[in-house]
């Protein structure tokens, strides 16, 4: 097998409701995981994983990107007025050109959104990658052209047909693969957070590395009755979530999270006393062969 690298890079960051991002757990408990401003908001990172194999540059995921408007970005407290993803491409000698494959859990804006260019006046923002294959879960991305009322916000009007046009979409349902270079990725379907969301399980020859999605969004969610108030079906979520963990400790799996601002990835283990898979070792930065 061919050498094959990862590495996290930061793109924008935002801030958003603690309450909502830790669903039916009180304020007293989630509190000691993570620190909260004066208005009950907490750090959201943009986690995206690079994955260099062979001449293949593979992007996990995009984050939220610059492409809001001022008012929106202003909503979401996004902190950067640049496009900070396409900077940490750029600390990697890549541009957006050199990326061959974006992988996307899924199309929310806040995983989706790093695929545009930034906000100009008057102007709409333009797709990038312009030499990527974009994999998207099938059944997910015909959700996101039709969704539901209640998520219908999260996300991006006309991206669907953006990505439909270049001809460069690859459509994937659980259970399948890609194989690029010196790797495999097997997509983990779930439907939990949003329908059809794609987590992907890295198989290399260092091992396994899952992309979690927003199934585990950080270190604090890896605790099993931990949800999201985003989350569409959140005892589904709970089930699948603990298949992926399930299944982290048998292969000693990394983990790497798409929002944690303080740790990228982790290991997991099974702890005798909790019953349950927790955090065994945190990493702050993700650079490894």
């Amino acid at each position: 097998m061919q050498e094959t690298s990862f590495i996290v890079i930061r793109g924008n960051s935002m801030r958003l409701d603690g309450g909502t991002m830790f669903g039916n757990a009180p304020k007293a408990l989630w509190r000691k995981w993570i620190q909260a401003d004066e208005r009950g908001l907490i750090d959201i990172a943009s986690n995206c994983l690079l994955v260099r194999t062979g001449d293949h540059n593979l992007l996990f995921e995009t984050g939220c990107g610059a492409y809001l408007s001022p008012d929106m970005k202003a909503r979401f407290a996004v902190k950067e007025e640049t496009h900070m993803l396409l900077h940490a491409l750029a600390e990697q000698g890549l541009s957006d050109s050199d990326i061959s494959h974006v992988v996307l859990s899924h199309l929310h804006f806040d995983h989706a959104g790093g695929l545009l260019s930034a906000w100009e006046p008057d102007r709409e923002p333009e797709l990038l990658f312009p030499n990527a294959l974009f994999v998207v879960g099938e059944e997910h991305f015909k959700h996101s052209k039709s969704p539901h009322y209640r998520d219908r916000a999260s996300f991006i009007p006309g991206l669907a047909e953006k990505l439909q046009a270049t001809g460069r979409l690859v459509l994937k349902q659980g259970g399948e693969r890609l194989v690029v270079g010196g790797l495999a990725v097997e997509f983990f379907q779930s439907q939990g957070h949003t329908p059809g969301m794609l987590s992907s399980w890295i198989q290399a020859q260092s091992g396994t590395v899952i992309c979690t999605g927003d199934l585990i969004p950080g270190v604090p969610w890896v605790n099993l009755p931990i949800t999201m108030g985003y989350d569409r079906f959140a005892e589904r979520l709970v089930d699948e979530k603990k298949l992926m963990l399930d299944r982290a400790v048998a292969e000693d799996a990394l983990l790497v999270f798409p929002h944690d601002a303080a740790h990228v990835a982790a290991r997991v283990e099974h702890d005798p006393v909790k019953k349950r898979v927790m955090p065994a070792k945190v990493f702050e930065t993700l650079n490894m062969v």
